[in-house]
């Protein structure tokens, strides 16, 4: 086996390894930062969605009081503000989705679907726990979910929600008598719900691996070639004419010339070696034939 082969097998060897171990380790720092960006773009939506729910109340409500006693209107409700603030993002975030999802709502497009409900249960079994999280999957992908619970915390939120006879005629005209009734004080009658698509941060993060690993793939091609010029014309072919030379001396031909000697590593070395090996050759063998 050549001293190139063994050379390149080694440095194969070594590349693979290391290829394999970064691979690992980028992919894993790649993932665990895809799922820090949706965690944290959830926590945003959830908090824009308290802003507007403020907003609405302190500031918009207030505005409009004086007509709501002739007309209801939707935009000074909290969740409706927040709902159709965040509904309205571009296409391209279509996928995320918040919803304050009710068991029983005045508004019916606010009716919490099955396994929103079952979150929804989950805050009233257990009136302490103030955040439920996970992965669902989803027709395009998973998808992360935060929510937090609507409790009832404020009676004035009973004059629209305790009974039919009690709410304001320009609502029960707008929505009916059927829903959104029976609400009581400190009750958990839905959850704030913020859903991210994972996917959309996977596939980003799954781009980047890629080309990490085809830069770290072409840096080795390029590594290879230079070290292998290097290794030719600082090793292999060096070492290749002293043999060469080595074969013509043993035979008795003394006409090759003498290597350099400006070299001060082991081929240098092995050149000195060499030329004080082929002198002292040549001049036994002109004694001995002087004495013949």
């Amino acid at each position: 086996m050549g001293l190139r082969l063994r050379f390149n097998l080694i440095l194969s060897a070594v590349f693979a390894l290391g290829l394999l171990i970064s691979g690992v380790v980028a992919y894993d720092l790649l993932q665990r930062n895809a799922r820090e960006e949706v965690v944290h773009t959830a926590n945003l939506m959830i908090q824009s969605a308290r802003a507007f729910r403020d907003y609405t109340v302190n500031e918009i409500r207030p505005l409009l009081a004086n007509q709501l006693h002739d007309t209801f209107l939707p935009q000074t409700v909290p969740a409706y503000a927040a709902t159709q603030t965040l509904g309205a993002l571009p296409d391209e975030y279509r996928d995320f989705v918040y919803k304050e999802a009710t068991l029983n709502p005045t508004n019916p497009r606010d009716r919490a679907a099955d396994w929103e409900a079952d979150l929804v249960q989950d805050f009233k079994r257990d009136p302490e726990r103030a955040v439920l999280s996970g992965i669902r999957s989803t027709p395009r992908g998973p998808s992360l979910y935060i929510a937090s619970p609507i409790r009832i915390t404020n009676e004035s939120c009973l004059g629209c929600h305790s009974t039919p006879a009690a709410a304001p005629a320009s609502m029960l005209a707008l929505y009916g008598n059927a829903n959104g009734f029976g609400w009581k004080l400190n009750d958990v009658v839905g959850a704030q719900i913020v859903s991210v698509p994972m996917w959309v941060a996977e596939q980003r993060a799954l781009r980047t691996f890629y080309t990490f690993m085809g830069s770290l793939c072409a840096l080795f091609l390029v590594l290879f070639v230079v070290l292998n010029i290097v290794l030719t014309r600082m090793v292999i072919k060096p070492v290749a004419d002293l043999s060469l030379a080595a074969d013509r001396v043993s035979t008795g031909d003394f006409g090759v010339a003498e290597f350099p000697e400006a070299r001060r590593d082991e081929i240098g070395r092995l050149a000195v070696s060499f030329n004080r090996m082929r002198r002292s050759l040549e001049q036994a063998i002109k004694m001995i034939e002087s004495q013949e």
